[in-house]
């Protein structure tokens, strides 16, 4: 009879505990606007985002055929470079996981990719394409920004909690290893929300206010793709918010902080990129 109770006990505690995951998951939406965003509610602790960016990044850096990583020791001055930017930011005291998280950088060597990517706790990386795309390090630094504004807002894993089932995300808070093995996987193949993008943006801006970058230096990106005409703007851009919009909100989220950073480092950028 005692076992009985217990078992009942135990099935009522799930039930309550997937209807408050469900409850949460729907009331969880953070700030709007130009505030800055809080980002709400998560059903991951943080020590998972870590686990997680750490299983990625080991999957990632075990593909050199898919991600031709620059060797660190072989590329001191190119590394360099990238983590005084890395470091800048950081020392602003706006990222709000800044003790929380690696924010360990790597270069993948691919000139035709326009692209950067932060997985979950903070393991950023950024394709030779779009560093010699850029024109500068504050543009280099908005795109910096972003991508580390999804990690520091935890977006991989706030758009997890909605995008798979309750009972995989409650297995994977508690150590089951099949369903944070799923969860990994899908890190790989997750594409961020038109939100979540436009979050990211206003972090950028936040990140560097403080600088002495231009703090809507993440809006060169998207005035290059604009000014060079393409029909058809890099695939993972297809679901965003359009460059005109973003554009827009990176320029006003500056002004409307009184953001007075003007030096974009044109020259230092220039001798960067001809290390590659």
């Amino acid at each position: 009879m005692q076992g009985l109770t217990k078992t009942i006990f135990m099935k009522l505690r799930s039930t309550a505990i997937i209807g408050m995951i469900f409850m949460l998951v729907a009331c969880g939406t953070g700030k709007e606007g130009t505030d800055k965003p809080d980002g709400g509610f998560n059903l991951f602790p943080v020590e998972k985002d870590k686990e997680l960016g750490l299983q990625v990044a080991g999957q990632i850096e075990s593909n050199p055929s898919e991600y031709p990583i620059l060797d660190s020791a072989s590329n001191v001055a190119a590394y360099k470079y990238i983590y005084k930017v890395r470091d800048k930011i950081l020392a602003t005291g706006e990222v709000k996981h800044k003790d929380d998280f690696a924010w360990r950088v790597r270069i993948v060597n691919d000139d035709e990719t326009l692209n950067a990517f932060c997985t979950p706790g903070g393991y950023i990386y950024f394709y030779t394409g779009i560093i010699k795309y850029l024109d500068n390090e504050a543009q280099l630094a908005g795109v910096m920004g972003h991508e580390m504004g999804h990690a520091d807002l935890r977006h991989s894993t706030r758009q997890m909690t909605k995008q798979f089932g309750v009972q995989l995300l409650l297995s994977a808070v508690l150590g089951d290893q099949s369903a944070i093995g799923q969860i990994t996987a899908g890190l790989l193949a997750l594409k961020f929300s038109r939100a979540h993008e436009t979050e990211a943006d206003q972090m950028s801006v936040y990140y560097l206010c403080p600088t002495d970058w231009p703090a809507d230096g993440g809006a060169g990106f998207f005035e290059k793709i604009e000014a060079s005409g393409a029909q058809q703007p890099p695939q993972w851009l297809s679901t965003h918010p359009s460059p005109e919009n973003r554009i827009e909100n990176f320029h006003n989220l500056a002004k409307e902080k009184g953001c007075g950073g003007r030096n974009s480092f044109d020259k230092e950028y220039e001798a960067f990129k001809a290390l590659f």
